[in-house]
């Protein structure tokens, strides 16, 4: 029995109770919903409510900030705030954006692509909410290093409210799930699918490489060790430039396809929205499809699950609401365009509305979309999905670590042996069949949601409080606008 079959023998009883329990879905006319997807989308929801649309008022404010317009020399923090988002939205944009999209169209139509929208632009409003609290309760460290994210507002902020060890322990169980976590949606995952991807565009099952998926691991985990032994500001860097230009990539590719069938757009747009209220031949009809829509967009942004907060917590800015509205700007990039540039391509070409996607999904359907146009086009989206994947393992390396760090203390000995530790798994999963230890670590990233929403619902009222003094401040200074 091979080692991987031993791991996953062991663990499979371990995974598939956690599983069960986290993503439990309940039968809601004719289809289900996972309990955790109802979970995120109403926080989307209430803090949309709660703040009175900050995700559309503030979208304009949100590229000003970004932007630089209003950074000050010595303002507290590590990295700007657009190498911030740039870390950030390298984190959230990843096989998922490409596989994923063609997953919830195969099984929920055109439709869904409506109900990603709607999902994404709500998450949005998640994004600011528990970023901006990032920064509110980040912890300085005399060397001029912060550390914040739902750890530090989790446990300082329940504290100010009263409930020190509710906090505190809520903010260790968030630790010590990312840590677990990220070694397999942000690590074994994407090396997995990465490597798969080299195998195929240079041969197939007649790749010189097909037999030494561990060199194509070892490759990969050299290129992340480059980037993450030098740190947060090395991450933050690279992905500066990285997230910039792959996104590029993508975003002009699609935009090719789609322009070259753009007399099939109307009829795209159509379906999507048609197929969103009233699609035929769907299982669960249109409540299926908002629930398949929500779905890949809450896996896909992450909203909710407090992650991002990490890195935006390190931004420079004396401001902590001002990376709110930075924030919210990943949702946007992340599942508002680039999963919809991805729906566009794949309906407005292989698509077919009487039978459906055929018995390809995931980043086949995409690749197939893409050669339906020319052979050599899966070429830059097999680029910009290894792109996708190297991007999001070097900002879960900083996520798992800074979780790690909460556990046992800052100290430079836990900071490279847990470096090691994740590289170590790029290896590993770029070899071995993914089975129990993804499925285990997937259900333990989507578990933090409960304790991070319960800290954002509890802390709401202080996030308010600083968002009116923010406006307020905005108002009185015309700079500011």
């Amino acid at each position: 029995m091979k080692i991987d079959e031993a791991i996953d023998q062991a663990i499979r009883p371990v995974a598939d109770a956690v599983s069960s329990a986290i993503f439990y879905a309940v039968p809601v006319a004719g289809t289900e919903l996972p309990l955790i997807v109802a979970w995120l989308i109403a926080g989307g929801c209430f803090f949309t409510l709660y703040l009175r649309f900050i995700n559309l008022r503030g979208f304009g404010h949100a590229l000003h900030v970004v932007s630089g317009r209003f950074a000050r020399d010595g303002d507290p923090g590590q990295i700007s705030q657009f190498q911030a988002l740039t870390t950030a939205v390298s984190g959230t944009v990843g096989i998922g954006n490409i596989a994923g999209v063609a997953v919830a169209i195969s099984l929920g139509g055109p439709g869904a692509t409506f109900w990603l929208i709607v999902a994404g632009l709500l998450g949005m409003s998640t994004k600011f909410a528990e970023c901006a609290l990032g920064l509110l309760y980040r912890t300085h460290h005399a060397d001029g290093s912060v550390a914040g994210g739902p750890m530090q507002y989790l446990s300082r902020g329940l504290a100010e409210l009263g409930w020190p060890g509710l906090g505190r322990n809520l903010g260790r169980f968030y630790a010590a799930a990312m840590v677990v976590g990220c070694l397999g949606i942000g690590n074994m995952f994407q090396s997995n699918q990465a490597a798969a991807i080299v195998v195929e565009v240079t041969g197939g099952a007649d790749s010189p490489l097909a037999g030494l998926l561990w060199l194509v691991g070892l490759v990969l985990a050299a290129a992340v060790a480059l980037v993450i032994i030098g740190g947060l500001r090395t991450i933050a860097s690279t992905t500066a430039r990285l997230v910039p230009a792959m996104a590029l990539l993508y975003v002009v590719s699609a935009l090719a396809i789609i322009v070259l069938n753009a007399d099939a757009l109307p009829g795209a747009i159509a379906a999507i929205w048609h197929g969103a209220f009233a699609p035929e031949g769907v299982a669960g009809g249109a409540i299926g499809v908002m629930i398949m829509g929500f779905r890949r967009a809450v896996f896909s942004n992450e909203a909710g699950l407090g992650s991002a907060a990490i890195a935006h917590s390190a931004a420079r800015t004396r401001e902590p609401v001002s990376e709110g509205y930075v924030a919210l700007l990943e949702p946007f990039i992340d599942t508002v365009v680039i999963c919809t540039m991805t729906a566009l391509v794949i309906i407005t070409t292989v698509y077919d509305p009487a039978l459906g996607a055929g018995e390809v999904n995931g980043i086949e359907l995409t690749a197939a979309a893409f050669a339906s146009v020319a052979d050599w086009l899966p070429i830059p989206l097999s680029v910009a999905a290894i792109l996708f994947a190297f991007s999001t393992m070097i900002t879960w390396s900083y996520y798992g670590l800074q979780a790690f760090l909460h556990l046992v203390g800052d100290s430079r000995a836990a900071d490279l042996g847990f470096k090691l530790f994740f590289l170590a798994f790029v290896v590993l999963g770029s070899t071995v069949q993914l089975g129990s230890l993804v499925d285990l670590s997937d259900a333990l990233v989507f578990l933090v949601a409960i304790p991070n929403l319960i800290g954002l619902y509890l802390l709401a009222p202080r996030l308010r409080r600083e968002v009116l003094r923010y406006e307020a401040k905005r108002r009185a200074d015309p700079a500011l606008e």
